[in-house]
């Protein structure tokens, strides 16, 4: 008996997925613009140093609160309804953001953009699961989705500084208006809508525990990481992780949960995700001094900045084309194990930073890490999507995205205290003789608390002082390259271990095939 291998995808899905690239690349540029407006918009607004933090912050946190429930709802009332809600919510949230006339309003605004991008990123990534049942097609169409993602977090700083020289801080909300009007025209005509036939019936308080689980546990990371342990934030985790796991066995229970527990005895399933974060805590630890190395070490203003982060961006989009060519051919373990290797070897180079004339080398740094690290994302998302059913793609990209945001924030709150530690260390043994107390306490601080005191001194002295500063930082970025690189290593052993039997893959007979792990479903 034969049975016909899913059906390819054709124009329609292709043209679809490049209407679905745009709300990944939009969340991801509205993260990065903010920045370069804050000096523009607190002029205009003069919001205090609370109102800051929040308008900073609120969009990020209601993002990673709403994932899971929001990927659920899309489960059940159809992922293109959710996307196309969501992205109406999210154009009127930009206008009301752009012209907000108090802090008050932008961070209301700001929440509602959170409330409305999470609608958005399950949404996208569960249509492309059930648009393209190719096991081929779906990894290129996760590639280009991934490449599209990354794409918007580099050009964000290119297209704000621009923004922000001709018009005034708002624009910077503006540019979201049109992309999501033009998603709003096109996609009853270009996606086709899924939902789950069976949804049972949505648990209330498992949706309330989610939100308690989520939101304070990302806002006492981001607290620990942005002002040192204190109890407000510790207090703040510890209440999160009890909901969390109150929500866990909440769900145990359920006839119809709203997070399927059982998805973590499929093997592709967790050893994906859980490599998969892995490799984004290392990351972000990293980057996230890089970032500052660019501007305060190596002098660049943030669109410069923005600008020498392209080439990492042209060779992620060109690994994206040729990462679902090589999966024809290598085992995908091997394949993402490979490429960690490689980020490895990134991660490497940045030790050899020497603190100045060394663009060259962080750039080519950046390139090898990105290189290595498409793999791993795009085959990684991948199988997390791939490894369910269609109907229960939206809760999988939920979890997916909400993982990711975890990791991010943990990775910049736990390998960002290491790199302070080693800045502050190495600080105190090299601070120049004669400075003033508050300058000793601004460099202490942060590099940039170092710059902005540099300015107050005699030219020696604060030339000193930066240049010991500088030195500083640089030792510490070298320190957290070594740990993320060892994580990294031990990630692409995990994956090489866990995926092993996993074969390359090849067109399934049927539907069922693909989501039927014979060999594999247990951990």
């Amino acid at each position: 008996m034969t049975t016909e291998a899913p059906a390819k995808a054709g124009r329609r899905e292709w043209i679809g997925l490049a209407v679905l690239a745009l709300p990944a690349m939009l969340i991801a540029m509205d993260v990065s613009v903010l920045y370069l407006a804050i000096p523009h918009l607190s002029a205009d607004l003069s919001p205090n140093s609370s109102e800051l933090l929040w308008i900073l912050d609120i969009y990020g946190f209601l993002i990673a609160g709403f994932l899971i429930t929001m990927g659920t709802i899309g489960d059940r009332i159809g992922r293109r309804k959710l996307l196309m809600l969501g992205a109406g919510a999210f154009g009127i949230a930009s206008v009301i953001a752009a012209y907000s006339p108090n802090p008050e309003m932008l961070i209301a605004s700001r929440a509602l953009l959170g409330v409305a991008g999470a609608t958005l990123m399950p949404s996208t990534l569960a249509l492309i699961r059930n648009m393209f049942h190719d096991p081929h097609q779906r990894t290129a169409a996760i590639g280009a989705w991934m490449t599209s993602f990354m794409v918007g977090m580099t050009i964000g700083p290119l297209v704000g500084g621009a923004l922000l020289e001709n018009f005034w801080w708002g624009s910077a909300f503006l540019l979201a208006v049109p992309a999501m009007v033009l998603l709003l025209f096109t996609a009853p005509v270009l996606l086709p809508e899924y939902r789950d036939p069976n949804p049972g019936r949505m648990d209330i308080p498992s949706v309330a525990l989610s939100l308690a689980g989520v939101l304070p546990t990302i806002y006492g990371i981001k607290e620990i990481a942005k002002d040192g342990i204190a109890w407000v934030p510790i207090v703040s985790v510890i209440v999160g992780v009890v909901m969390a796991i109150i929500f866990v066995r909440r769900q145990r229970v359920l006839e119809s949960p709203m997070l399927d527990l059982s998805l973590f005895n499929n093997r592709k399933f967790s050893a994906s995700l859980g490599t998969l974060t892995l490799t984004i805590f290392a990351m972000s630890g990293v980057f996230f001094f890089i970032a500052q190395y660019l501007q305060l070490v190596l002098g660049k203003s943030a669109f410069e900045a923005g600008l020498w982060t392209l080439p990492s961006a042209i060779v992620m989009t060109m690994a994206a084309g040729v990462t679902p060519m090589l999966a024809r051919r290598i085992k995908p373990a091997f394949l993402m194990a490979g490429g960690l290797l490689i980020a490895v070897v990134g991660f490497a180079m940045f030790t050899q930073l020497g603190g100045e004339n060394d663009l060259a080398l962080l750039i080519s740094g950046m390139v090898v890490f990105h290189i290595g690290l498409s793999p791993m994302m795009i085959l990684g998302t991948d199988m997390i999507v791939g490894a369910v059913s269609p109907e229960r793609a939206g809760a999988a990209s939920a979890l997916s995205e909400t993982n990711q945001e975890f990791a991010m924030a943990i990775g910049v709150a736990l390998l960002g205290s290491i790199g302070t530690a080693v800045y502050r260390g190495s600080l105190d043994e090299n601070l120049p003789n004669g400075l003033p107390s508050e300058a000793t306490e601004a460099a202490k601080d942060s590099l940039a608390g170092a710059v902005t005191a540099s300015t107050n001194l005699p030219n020696k002295l604060g030339g000193d002082l930066v240049d010991s500063a500088r030195t500083a930082f640089t030792e510490a970025l070298h320190v957290n390259a070594v740990v993320s690189a060892v994580l990294v290593a031990a990630s692409a052993v995990l994956i090489a271990v866990l995926l092993r039997k996993v074969p390359v893959t090849a067109p399934p007979a049927t539907e069922e095939e693909a989501t039927k792990e014979p060999e594999l479903t247990k951990v």
